[in-house]
């Protein structure tokens, strides 16, 4: 009956040590965007002015920003409230 136990108490013991395993480090892919560099806001293309007096009436251009696949960012303020848009070259509108 000794035995037994014994046996027992040795084949749990030697699987319990298997079970205890070392975490891998996870690993998190992170889309970076392209990096803005600011711009002059005479700089930026009719075609985007114009988009943005169509969506935004009366908004006032107060920064804008652009990357080298010609998007822009543009700081608008329209009255007493600030926004950041995203556009191409071309007046469309992205979602970052």
């Amino acid at each position: 009956m000794k035995k037994l136990i014994l046996s027992a108490a040795i084949i749990l013991g030697s699987l319990s040590i298997h079970a205890t395993t070392e975490a891998e480090p996870v690993k998190i892919a992170v889309n970076v965007q392209d990096e803005y560099k600011e711009v002059a806001t005479d700089a930026v293309p009719a075609a985007v002015k114009t988009a943005l007096e169509t969506a935004y009436p009366g908004a006032k251009l107060v920064k804008a920003f652009s990357n080298e696949k010609k998007e822009y960012k543009l700081e608008i303020s329209v009255g007493d409230q600030k926004a950041t848009v995203y556009s191409d070259v071309n007046g469309n509108w992205l979602k970052i």
